[in-house]
């Protein structure tokens, strides 16, 4: 018994010699809640739960799955979310009924919201006719009188619209036919139209069955971008919050860079597709999906955020799709006006990250 109490209150001691817990692993993950789409942005989301990268930064990821950013943005009044990531159009009405801030770039959508033609299209034949956009393809004598198969309002119809003006031309000048994008690449398949304005996953299956792209809105720096989305509200009250979970988007933007042409990086983002999205595409698809959204570090996020000698250049990415949407009406004189004095681009959050970044390195990442 003697020798059993000795035991006891030598474990007792040893107990007692350990370090206490720090108050940061006796707390909780902070629950925070996030918007998604089945969309390329939201492949970081997923992937850092899987890993445990929120958990890392002392968050622990709720993932809420929407079909559109319109459907984001109805349940953000419920506070359903804080931040995510959202699409060109939501980010603005967002500003606009939502009070929404736009904390970050997820991606350039510029080389997806493509047009694309049959292979004996004489556009095909015809570059440099714009001598400011040398490898544009196409020239008014081949594309005035054809028909645009298009998804009105869209961010595709957008570039689209670039595209004619690249070329000196307006809607005016060709046929415009409006369809969904499913119904745009079943009547092209059909032999319909002559240029089809698209975006995945439809414009990689219709190239895989032969399409020839002939016009991404990169090729004239129209940039169509989706974005990290933060309710306002939250993104001030919690800024500490909000830059943990820029933390944790950067270090996904860096293994992508690192591992674009990885290809079990390919094979993570068709799980997340097939596993998360609910989406049957084929791996070659997700593929060409991931290679065709580039996405920016902190040292990009901050230049193109950067407004000390005028408007940011996310300010006029914003502005030129705003002008755009409002010329078909989607925005009202007096909303345009109520968007741009709102300073729903908030850069602040990237600042502030890029100084933890500074005192403390983002971790690294393994692909399983």
């Amino acid at each position: 018994m003697k020798a059993l109490r000795t035991l006891t209150i030598l474990f007792a001691l040893a107990l007692m010699c350990l370090p206490a817990p720090s108050a940061a692993a006796a707390e909780k993950p902070f629950k925070l809640d996030i918007c998604a789409m089945p969309e390329h942005e939201s492949f970081i989301f997923w992937y850092a739960k899987e890993q445990g990268w929120d958990k890392d930064e002392g968050l622990d990821f709720q993932i809420h799955f929407f079909q559109t950013g319109m459907d984001q943005l109805e349940a953000l009044p419920a506070k359903q979310w804080v931040v995510g990531g959202t699409g060109t159009v939501p980010i603005l009405v967002g500003a606009l009924r939502y009070n929404t801030y736009l904390i970050g770039i997820a991606n350039d959508e510029s080389w997806v919201n493509a047009v694309t033609v049959r292979p004996d299209n004489p556009a095909l034949k015809v570059k440099g006719w714009n001598p400011e956009y040398p490898n544009l393809l196409g020239s008014p004598e081949t594309v005035k009188g054809k028909t645009f198969l298009y998804t009105q309002s869209s961010s595709q119809h957008f570039g689209m619209s670039e595209y004619l003006k690249a070329l000196g031309l307006t809607e005016k000048d060709v046929v415009m036919q409006n369809m969904d994008p499913a119904q745009v690449l079943a009547a092209f398949d059909a032999g319909i139209g002559d240029f089809a304005g698209i975006w995945p996953m439809w414009l990689y299956i219709g190239m895989e069955r032969g399409n020839k792209l002939i016009y991404q809105p990169g090729d004239v720096n129209a940039v169509l971008t989706l974005t990290l989305v933060g309710d306002k509200a939250f993104c001030d009250a919690h800024p500490d919050i909000v830059v943990k979970f820029l933390r944790v988007w950067l270090r996904g933007v860096n293994m992508i860079k690192k591992e674009i042409k990885n290809p079990k990086l390919a094979e993570q983002y068709h799980r997340f597709w097939t596993e998360w999205a609910g989406q049957d595409i084929e791996p070659q698809m997700a593929k060409m999906d991931l290679e065709y959204h580039p996405v920016f570090d902190i040292d990009q996020q901050l230049a193109i955020f950067d407004d000390s000698k005028g408007p940011s250049q996310v300010e006029q990415w914003q502005d030129k799709v705003l002008d755009f949407f409002a010329s078909q009406g989607r925005f009202s004189p007096e909303e345009v006006k109520k968007i741009r004095g709102s300073g729903y681009i908030n850069g602040t959050f990237l600042k502030m990250a890029a100084e933890s970044i500074k005192e403390k390195p983002l971790g690294g990442y393994k692909l399983d």
